[in-house]
């Protein structure tokens, strides 16, 4: 859950021309998936997102285990 961040709080001021500052995967996923009625894409980026908070989790578990000898799994 690195990468989650509050969507509803940005969803509450999000407009087109915010796009450029608010926007992070949990909006573009909403704007694309959603709002442009391309599901498999936004599936795919939600994918991704989850593929890259496995991979942050992980890494941060062997540096844990190597620093403290402490791990989660």
């Amino acid at each position: 859950s690195i990468l989650n961040v509050g969507a509803t709080k940005i969803l509450l001021m999000y407009t087109p021309t915010t796009y450029v500052t608010a926007d992070v995967i949990s909006t573009y996923v909403y704007r694309e998936g959603l709002g442009k009625a391309q599901y498999g894409y936004g599936a795919a980026i939600g994918l991704f997102n989850s593929i890259v908070n496995i991979t942050l989790l992980l890494i941060a578990n062997a540096a844990s285990k190597r620093l403290t000898e402490v791990g989660l799994f």
